[in-house]
């Protein structure tokens, strides 16, 4: 699945980590989901989307 994880954080000048504390998860986890290895259940989909203040839809893109 497609996702806008990275430029996300990125805008917000977050590293791995912080991002990963925010959602108490394992810095590996945010790193895997960024780069496609992993597609986060909808109970952390919808915590990312809480945190970013977008809809889930706006960051997590289903590749056709």
């Amino acid at each position: 699945m497609k996702n806008r994880l990275k430029i996300l954080r990125a805008e917000r000048d977050w590293s791995q980590a912080t991002l990963a504390e925010q959602l108490e998860v394992s810095r590996q986890t945010i790193n895997a989901i960024e780069t496609g290895k992993y597609d986060p259940g909808l109970p952390l989909a919808f915590r990312i989307a809480r945190l970013f203040e977008q809809p889930i839809e706006a960051i997590f893109d289903p590749e056709e």
